[in-house]
């Protein structure tokens, strides 16, 4: 398995995290965040629910991970 160093004074920076900053503010993206973020709050406000956050979390998960992967690949070395 090959070993990959980096230089001491070089600070490696992760390529996808980078793409999912800039996808995250595309409207689409945005809104299933927002949706999600209002379904955990209504969860996270009540006491006795069966109500979970799964779908909208992957919604909002798959969304992004579709933009992402649009350039990921290209910009591995």
């Amino acid at each position: 398995m090959p070993v990959v160093k980096a230089d001491d004074e070089e600070e490696l920076v992760d390529p996808q995290a980078v793409l999912r900053e800039k996808c995250q503010s595309k409207g689409h993206i945005e809104s299933l965040y927002n949706k999600y973020q209002e379904c955990n709050d209504r969860v996270n406000g009540r006491s006795k629910t069966t109500e979970t956050c799964m779908e909208e979390l992957f919604d909002y998960v798959a969304e992004l991970d579709h933009c992402v992967a649009h350039s990921l690949f290209s910009k591995l070395k």
